[in-house]
């Protein structure tokens, strides 16, 4: 039985970094990470959920979702895949299609890397980009770690596949 750590992350002026432990195989993780599946489990109601989800799963494919807010705000963001070797490894890159308050529209890149270990799989993210938004890294910072909460929540709960 694999004992989970909580989900922790980091960020410098540039770069978060953030992993957690999850009940799951990598290719479960990745589904969940990048396919519809994310609506089912990234969000609360007191926060926001993630709608439409759409991603065309290959380098140089696009990907996009809405996240809807508690107050029913539709905040849309996407990006290009740049590299897929799953179920190891996606890098993306990332921006909203909005003004976000410490880190507009500035694009972003998003590394997925999964490692298998006993019971599961360790989850580390590397969120680089934020050169000239300390606070959008902070910020994020906090945003994976409870991001990271949700999904391993999900995979906790949701039983055998």
């Amino acid at each position: 039985m694999l004992h989970l750590s909580l989900p922790q992350a980091m960020a410098n002026a540039d770069t978060v970094m953030a992993s957690a432990e999850l009940p799951a195989a990598p290719d479960e993780v990745i589904a969940a990470l990048v396919t519809t599946g994310v609506e089912r489990w990234w969000g609360s109601p007191e926060t926001y959920r993630m709608t439409g989800w759409n991603a065309d799963l290959r380098a140089g494919g696009r990907w996009n979702v809405t996240m809807r807010t508690a107050d029913g705000k539709r905040l849309p963001a996407g990006g290009r895949f740049l590299e897929i070797e799953t179920p190891r490894r996606i890098v993306q890159t990332m921006r909203y299609d909005w003004d976000h308050p410490a880190l507009g529209r500035h694009e972003t890149t998003l590394a997925y890397l999964l490692e298998p270990i006993a019971g599961g799989t360790r989850l580390t993210i590397c969120h680089g980009g934020f050169a000239g938004f300390p606070d959008a890294a902070a910020g994020h910072a906090g945003s994976w770690t409870r991001v990271l909460g949700w999904l391993q929540r999900y995979l906790s709960t949701r039983g055998p596949v």
